[in-house]
């Protein structure tokens, strides 16, 4: 169910509020230009300055458009287990066909705390489940040998693995197999984790360029590495404008760029800076997006 690139949705606000026009708009625009998935209420989404409210009402109002179009993977994460399972049942009860949830951030819980927490998160919600191993915003590593044991449990479907580590990446595709669906977190990882056996992408830049994105999972996971590869270079330079500072800051100014939404986040993120959002504006108008 869950291969090719999904996007992991930014969460437009306006004068302070979930800008729910511009959020539907969005949701519209990704399906037609081919996206695999939707991911709302991931990092990209500003998840952690949503209250329980609207956190929720992301995820219903991303169901409602997506109108199962395309499967829609909500994000439930949290450093709570009790707070995962509520929001990981309510995106349940709401329609979602997966939820993603992050390893518990700030805590640093032991492998054995993040195999318990995500044990009692699937042995208490009956939809499928996919890890999400971030370790530079969580501050701790969900080991490949732990990945392979919650592979075992039978709605432990997935991982998006955003740890940047073609080592660690490897080492969960030759224990885990076919077990689980392995998604690169990485943009820029995309097309050399396909080619070790992943099924695609979690993207933050396919925000803006989802066509793009649709076609360069595709193309690798049909082993045509030429076209692949040319999209991969063509959108490299965007990509790594968008990580010049902190996700999803250059994202928002870039589909602010485009009229897609207010160039507005929440405190304690600010508008990017004016030199990096030069350079992104430059990437884009190579890309032709702007």
């Amino acid at each position: 169910m869950f291969k090719g690139a999904l996007t992991a949705l930014i969460t437009p606000f306006r004068d302070g509020a979930v800008d729910v026009r511009a959020l539907r708009e969005l949701v519209e625009w990704q399906i037609q230009s081919g996206i695999d998935g939707l991911v709302p209420c991931g990092s990209t989404g500003e998840s952690a300055t949503l209250s329980h409210a609207e956190h929720d009402s992301v995820v219903k109002i991303t169901i409602e458009q997506a109108r199962k179009r395309v499967p829609v993977l909500a994000g439930t994460g949290s450093n709570s287990t009790a707070e995962a399972i509520r929001l990981t049942a309510a995106a349940r009860e709401m329609g979602a066909d997966g939820a993603l949830l992050l390893s518990p951030y700030y805590n640093k819980p032991t492998q054995d705390g993040i195999f318990r927490h995500y044990k009692t998160i699937a042995s208490s919600v009956d939809i499928p489940i996919l890890l999400y191993n971030i370790p530079g915003r969580t501050a701790s590593n969900i080991s490949p040998e732990t990945i392979a044991k919650l592979s075992e449990i039978k709605n432990v479907v997935g991982i998006k693995e955003a740890s940047g580590s073609m080592d660690q990446s490897s080492d969960i595709l030759k224990l885990c197999g076919d077990k689980m669906t392995i998604l690169s977190g990485d943009d820029a990882l995309t097309l050399p984790l396909i080619a070790l056996g992943a099924k695609g992408v979690i993207s933050t830049c396919s925000n803006a360029v989802p066509r793009e994105m649709h076609e360069l999972a595709g193309a690798a996971l049909a082993g045509d590495f030429t076209k692949a590869r040319d999209i991969h270079y063509r959108v490299l330079p965007f990509m790594r404008a968008l990580f010049v500072e902190t996700n999803p800051i250059p994202i928002k100014q870039a589909l602010a760029f485009m009229g897609k939404c207010a160039n507005e986040l929440r405190l304690p993120l600010v508008p990017m800076t004016a030199g990096p959002a030069e350079r992104l504006r430059v990437a884009m108008k190579e890309l032709k997006i702007v």
